[in-house]
This record gives C-alpha cells, structure tokens and sequence, in this order.
C-alpha cells in the first residue's frame, strides 16, 4: 500500500466503528430526552423505589430523575430531560413534573 492509502483505510476503518445501528423493531427505545410526565401519573399515591423510579424515567422518556422531599434544598434550573418526582414525609408520590 502507498504511504497515503494505509492512514486514509484506518482513518476510514475508525470512523465507521463510530456509527450506531439502527434500533431493533419492537425493542426497547432510548428515553427521546425531552419528558413528558402525563406518562407516569399512574405513580401518584404509590410509594417510590429504584424499580418505580426507573417504570417513570421509562414512561416519562427522561433521561434523568429526582426525588425531592418535603423541605429539601432543589435547584430551580430547568431541564427538559430530567423529571422531579414529589414525595411526602411516608414517601409517597405526591406529584410528577418535568424540570
């Protein structure tokens, strides 16, 4: 090979390993990012853990949650691909919001 073709092919070679495949149909889709919380209404009343956290990062399409407790220190920055789950003192959800 010429001194030109051999870095240009690894180049190449490189640069396609970086493409993605296209989802599997009927799989599980990545979270679009941008929440939407009419998905996880279904939550409010129940009490919160690591399976239900994930069922409304899941439902929502967030990418990232919290869990905010009654007199707990938040940000007020919003971010549409986090959502903010309420709970009570028992810890039960008491709202579900997107921010």
């Amino acid at each position: 090979m010429s001194r030109i073709a051999l870095p240009a092919a690894v180049l190449l070679l490189s640069l396609s390993a970086c493409t993605s495949a296209p989802p599997v149909a009927g799989g599980p889709q990545p979270p679009s990012g941008v929440c939407n919380a009419e998905g996880a209404r279904w939550a409010i009343g129940s009490g919160v853990n690591d399976d239900v956290v994930n069922r409304i990062l899941r439902d929502t399409g967030s990418r990232d949650a919290r869990v905010l407790r009654p007199g707990q220190a938040v940000t007020m920055d919003f971010r549409q691909d986090r959502v903010s789950i309420d709970v009570n003192d028992r810890g039960a959800i008491t709202g579900i919001r997107c921010g």
